[in-house]
């Protein structure tokens, strides 16, 4: 506990400075965090198989592509050609590459995730763009969410969530959680933000689902992969993606809902 809580003292005390100075220093804080994540999604097939060079570029080459793309401007006249071709491209070693270490489920994995990190890193500076204190209110949902959802579960829950993916979640964590959360959520932009209204709550309470779900995700490919943490680069708290996991979907389901 005491590796974990100074782990976490020592990331807020970088993380929350370079958020509320913004621009450039944000931007380069943000892209060490996403070579840090992208070094995880690379280390994860690794641990059981080997993955094609091709495939290592392909893959970064298309998270960087889509870091220029938001959910947020979806049909305003992006030429998807080239994500097309690379996506063509990264499918071509499961024809040619001979080692059954490295299988579809390798590649679909790459590929999805590069999707995923390379359109939310984009998101996070577009919302950081336009304020600091809406970044904060989309961190602090998942944030609140998983705080409340550990303090209640451990003093009420009883009946478990996800025993083969999650064992220690219980629905009452979950439910006290989502509604803790959304509600210290939803006092914080009622303040720093704006007023708030139905449309916001739903959108928040939406937005703290999505975060479980999210969480839930990747503890799935965690375990289907006979892995604790993506890595131990926070003591105490695993990977860079085990951190953001909740926040990427919330980040990508908040700009999907902006665009609607």
């Amino acid at each position: 506990m005491k590796k974990r809580i100074i782990s976490a003292i020592v990331a807020l005390l970088i993380v929350v400075p370079l958020i509320i100075m913004g621009g450039i220093y944000f931007e380069i804080g943000l892209c060490l965090i996403a070579a840090l994540a992208y070094k995880e999604i690379i280390d994860l097939p690794k641990s059981h198989g080997e993955i094609p060079n091709l495939m290592i570029g392909l893959s970064l080459v298309l998270m960087l592509i889509l870091s220029n793309y938001s959910m947020m401007d979806l049909g305003n006249g992006y030429d998807y050609s080239l994500i097309a071709l690379i996506l063509l491209a990264m499918l071509i070693p499961l024809v040619f590459y001979k080692n059954d270490t490295y299988k579809s489920s390798d590649a679909f994995y790459l590929i999805g995730m590069s999707f995923l990190l390379g359109i939310a890193f984009n998101t996070f500076l577009i919302i950081r763009s336009e304020s600091v204190y809406l970044l904060a209110w989309i961190l602090f949902i998942p944030m609140f969410n998983d705080i409340f959802a550990y303090l209640i579960g451990s003093k009420f829950g009883h009946h478990k969530m996800c025993k083969e993916i999650s064992p220690n979640k219980t629905w009452e964590g979950s439910i006290g959680g989502l509604l803790a959360g959304s509600l210290i959520s939803l006092i914080f932009y009622n303040f720093l933000i704006s007023s708030i209204d139905i449309k916001l709550v739903i959108i928040t309470i939406i937005l703290s689902i999505v975060g479980q779900i999210g969480d839930l995700i990747m503890s799935k490919i965690k375990r289907e992969n006979g892995i604790k943490d993506f890595s131990n680069i926070l003591p105490g708290h695993g990977g860079i993606l085990d951190r953001l996991d909740s926040s990427i979907f919330v980040v990508l389901a908040y700009a999907l809902m902006m665009s609607l």
